[in-house]
């Protein structure tokens, strides 16, 4: 059986506090973690930044006083790749394959900033 992928991210407030989230894809594929790393560092924005919600992952926003400072913004932050044995839990039952194809889709038809 091969090993799943865990894609691990997160969000940096305006105070620079962390929130990090993660999501774990099968891999039937068996794809390396080197593999995965570079296709998605060469779709996100300056190879590490993209908008959660836009490739169907949870977004960890953290706003300690409830609500955004002026200065937060939308972006989120690549972390790593990693193989696990964890079960999957992506809300669309995506493949790790299918993941990156759709990061890749995003970001050739352009990252879409709001304001959160």
């Amino acid at each position: 059986m091969n090993e799943n992928v865990k894609f691990k991210y997160l969000y940096r407030d305006a105070g620079n506090y962390k929130s990090w989230g993660e999501t774990v894809f099968s891999n039937p594929d068996g794809l390396l973690p080197h593999e995965i790393e570079n296709r998605l560092k060469n779709a996100f924005l300056h190879r590490e930044v993209f908008f959660a919600s836009q490739i169907g992952i949870r977004e960890v926003f953290l706003y300690p006083k409830g609500s955004p400072a002026e200065d937060d913004h939308c972006f989120h932050e690549y972390d790593t790749v990693e193989l696990t044995n964890e079960a999957p839990n992506d809300f669309y039952n995506r493949t790790i394959k299918d993941f990156v194809k759709q990061v890749e889709i995003e970001s050739s038809t352009g990252w879409r900033i709001f304001v959160p």
